[in-house]
């Protein structure tokens, strides 16, 4: 992985070693990728895969998935409270 990163010009994560903690919310979030749209199909192109990666989070992530730091809401619920405070401070 390494060289691949290299050859693009990338640096690779440089976390503690044994602080496994700080990537868990991320590998989290790649295994329900995975499993939710990269293997449900072939994709014929890259275009395709990413709209269907977009329309996965967009419906499906934002939707379901309630987020520590948001005080266990999901995004979506997190932005209409956040709209409906700033609505009523105007």
């Amino acid at each position: 992985m390494g060289h691949a990163l290299a050859r693009h010009s990338r640096v690779g994560s440089m976390g503690r070693v044994a602080s496994a903690g700080d990537n868990a919310a991320m590998e989290s979030f790649w295994a329900l990728l995975q499993k939710n749209v990269l293997n449900r199909q072939p994709w014929a192109t890259r275009a395709d895969l990413r709209i269907a990666i977009v329309t996965w989070i967009e419906r499906t992530y934002h939707h379901r998935r309630p987020q520590d730091r948001l005080g266990g809401l999901t995004p979506i619920e997190y932005e209409a409270k956040l709209n409906t405070t700033t609505a009523l401070a105007a």
